[in-house]
């Protein structure tokens, strides 16, 4: 329980900063021209990738190294889920870039 409360602690202490990180984030990519919803989507892969690997930690630490591998397997398939439209963006411009023959 130690664990799992020094953990969240630090994690609310630090929201701050990371709000004012996505936030430069937004404001870089709107400035820059790229469409919002890829940053959003990729700021949640980012997080996914915190949280399943603070769960693993607190699994792990609570001896339950078989839970903490299915988290992990869990937070790689969100995050694969979530980048199905980034990547399928990506590829239709690469392929659009090929000159035609």
């Amino acid at each position: 329980m130690l664990i799992l409360f020094t953990g969240c602690a630090i994690f609310l202490f630090l929201v701050d900063q990371i709000h004012g990180i996505i936030t430069t984030i937004e404001v870089l990519a709107q400035s820059a021209g790229i469409n919002t919803m890829y940053v959003k989507t990729i700021l949640k892969i980012i997080g996914i990738a915190y949280i399943a690997e603070f769960a693993s930690h607190i699994s792990k630490d609570a001896g339950m190294g078989a839970i903490a591998a299915k988290v992990e397997l869990a937070g790689k398939i969100l995050i694969l889920a979530l980048a199905v439209p980034i990547l399928t963006v990506l590829i239709d411009t690469v392929i659009h870039m090929m000159p035609v023959k």
